[in-house]
């Protein structure tokens, strides 16, 4: 096989490469776009690295990150915005046609640059310093960055606080992982994989989290400072924001979210919110109906439990009960959701069929479906409407510019 040749792009893959057809085959090549003809070197299997642009599509743009094609974070920065939005609705018009299914598709809601309130990073030590950043595409190797134009400003301008505050705690041979999440009261920083925790390390790790300013810095789940409370608002609600636990990655595409599942439900007298997180749907529905909470995650149900018990009389909010409960192992049953008027359901990306398919089985008028993946949302959506649901609109969130990932939320109704 030739180490370089020279192909033409067909089409944008679901994960943001460019197909192009070589001896018969399909090869994956990143950083392209359709109608491009480009050099490149195949490697293993049915990939291919880029060497040149040889013939550009009108749809490619300068991208605005310096880092971009060096760190792994983007797919797609290269491509004009009404592009990129018409293979992001490609992406949920192809997921539903596979489980054939026809429905609305509503317009791209879309994300800006610098609005992302968290961002996982990757550090170790060198010789000299502390490398923090992102991997390499399918690599281990850390990309040390000075800007991302994905993040808002305020993690952004802690990347030298962030890297001084963690260095104590890091080595040379492994690779530590920060999740930083902008809340109200500062920074959180979640920091797992680093060097096991003793007396010393406690302390010095102590001492830097004071000085960085950050809210809290928590280390393999311990708190090893906090200086104000990390809280998050949903809908008006402060809730405490458990180390590592679930948020939407962006508050305008939170925002987005829970208008649409709002407008879906309507006015309804009894909700049950499932797969819940903190409470972000919930919050919203509590100021007119009362709401029934189920979630796994015990430190997220406590949290939002104990915001309400405090918040909830002053915000007038509805009754909130809350359940823990693994829902992939055990589902709420169509007996116990029939108790409600309507089921608001935001399962992790794997989705939840046997959920679904309790929801098919039961009376409830509507249910609003969010989902991280058009795949699995595409595939539970079949067993709702083969349980007599009718998918009355399908909206796309946003939330993960440039890349590949996508929100959908679905509104169905019982025929």
């Amino acid at each position: 096989m030739n180490t370089e040749i020279d192909v033409k792009i067909t089409r944008l893959g679901a994960q943001g490469d460019g197909v192009a057809e070589s001896d018969g085959a399909s090869l994956f090549v990143p950083y392209v776009l359709p109608g491009e003809t480009v050099r490149v070197a195949p490697q293993d299997g049915d990939r291919a690295a880029l060497l040149k642009i040889l013939e550009p599509s009108p749809s490619r743009i300068a991208a605005p990150c310096r880092h971009f094609r060096q760190c792994g974070g983007c797919a797609v920065q290269h491509a004009a915005s009404d592009f990129y939005a018409d293979w992001k609705l490609g992406l949920v018009s192809a997921a539903l046609a596979a489980r054939g299914i026809e429905a609305e598709i509503a317009p791209l809601v879309t994300a800006a640059p610098r609005s992302r309130r968290r961002a996982t990073f990757a550090a170790t030590r060198t010789k000299k310093d502390v490398m923090l950043g992102y991997y390499t595409r399918a690599t281990h190797n850390i990309v040390a960055i000075t800007e991302c134009p994905l993040v808002v400003p305020e993690i952004e301008e802690a990347l030298p606080a962030l890297a001084r505050a963690v260095a104590p705690g890091l080595s040379r041979r492994s690779r530590a992982s920060l999740l930083v999440t902008s809340t109200e009261n500062g920074l959180d920083v979640a920091v797992t994989g680093g060097k096991p925790l003793d007396g010393a390390l406690r302390g010095e790790l102590g001492r830097e989290a004071e000085a960085s300013g950050f809210a809290r810095i928590t280390w393999d789940g311990e708190i090893i400072a906090e200086r104000l409370p990390p809280e998050i608002s949903l809908s008006g609600l402060r809730v405490m924001l458990p180390p590592g636990g679930f948020l939407q990655p962006t508050r305008q595409g939170e925002a987005a979210l829970v208008d649409l599942v709002r407008s879906g439900v309507g006015k309804t007298k009894r909700i049950v919110d499932l797969y819940a997180g903190s409470g972000t749907f919930a919050a919203a529905f509590a100021c007119t109906s009362s709401v029934h909470v189920v979630e796994g995650e015990k430190r997220a149900l406590a949290a939002l439990d104990r915001a309400i018990r405090e918040q909830g009389p002053v915000l007038g909010l509805k009754p909130v009960t809350v359940e823990t409960r693994d829902l992939a192992r055990r589902p709420l049953l169509s007996s116990e959701l029939n108790a409600f008027d309507a089921v608001v359901i935001d399962p992790p990306r794997s989705g939840a069929l046997a959920q679904a398919e309790e929801i098919a089985r039961s009376s409830v008028p509507v249910v609003a479906s969010v989902s991280c993946n058009p795949a699995t949302f595409a595939r539970d959506a079949r067993a709702l409407i083969d349980g007599g649901y009718q998918l009355e609109r399908v909206t796309p969130v946003d939330q993960f510019l440039w890349s590949p990932h996508l929100e959908v939320v679905g509104i169905f109704r019982r025929a």
